[in-house]
């Protein structure tokens, strides 16, 4: 009988003891998360007020995450997310651009532009896929490329949303230098372009990036990262008059992509 006892008692024992392993998992990545959201770098009375856990639990869980890699303290005692998150954020950027790219080619057989994908990496946007038009031209949206948003498509839809507030504290730490000069550079403009592209549901680049070049970009609605789709070609053949037939196709493919993103299967 006593051993029945023992392994009933280690038997119930092992649910809770699992239990509590995924939650400080989830723990976890919700604090590298909040330390991405805010920059990078915080301290612990900062991620004790955004995630409401109490500091123990939080200083234990930093010190796991910095003996593994994934944070590093600073010298001034504030944690900062750690190099080893760079080799996984690499493989999944690539991956995102696999899964997107069956979806990219199907923008470029309905609109005949090349098209692609873009993330929003701290302040930067990131080109991760393309799938280039039939259309021999080159243009700057190369794979792996990045450039600041104030000048892009995709850095305006990705932005459409984000408080005002937010987007001038990003436009501060960037600058808003012209690549062209066409380019908005100052954050009034390019608050009013993200007003726009609200009311469109639709970002322009009109030749702001690269003179000659013209884009149409919208986001991913409730992609797993802040992500965005565009095309992209001669301004003289992405006019504002195939906007009206290539819009609702960008839109299409960006909600069939934002399924496929949340599936276990992608496309």
């Amino acid at each position: 009988m006593p051993t029945s006892s023992a392994s009933t008692t280690d038997a119930s024992a092992k649910p809770t003891a699992a239990s509590g392993g995924v939650q400080s998992l989830e723990r976890a990545f919700d604090l590298l998360e909040r330390m991405a959201d805010a920059g990078g770098e915080v301290g612990l009375s900062e991620l004790s007020t955004a995630s409401g856990l109490p500091l123990p639990t939080i200083h234990r869980l930093m010190r796991t995450l910095v003996a593994c890699g994934y944070v590093r303290q600073q010298p001034n005692r504030r944690y900062s997310l750690g190099p080893r998150l760079i080799r996984l954020g690499e493989s999944a950027s690539r991956l995102l651009g696999t899964w997107a790219r069956p979806y990219l080619a199907r923008l470029v057989e309905e609109t005949g532009e090349t098209a692609n994908m873009a993330l929003l990496d701290g302040d930067e946007i990131v080109y991760v896929a393309q799938v280039p038009s039939k259309h021999s031209m080159r243009m700057f949206t190369e794979v792996g490329r990045r450039v600041l948003p104030h000048s892009t498509g995709v850095g305006k839809a990705l932005l459409a949303y984000t408080p005002a507030d937010e987007v001038r504290a990003l436009l501060a730490r960037t600058g808003m230098p012209a690549a062209t000069e066409k380019t908005i550079t100052t954050p009034e403009g390019f608050l009013e372009a993200l007003e726009h592209v609200r009311k469109s549901g639709y970002a322009v680049d009109d030749n702001e990036q690269e003179i000659g070049v013209r884009c149409l970009a919208v986001s991913v609605p409730n992609s797993p990262t802040a992500a965005a789709i565009s095309i992209s070609g001669p301004a003289g053949r992405v006019t504002e008059a195939v906007a009206e037939s290539f819009v609702p196709i960008l839109q299409n493919v960006a909600a069939e992509l934002s399924v496929a993103l949340q599936s276990q299967n992608p496309a």
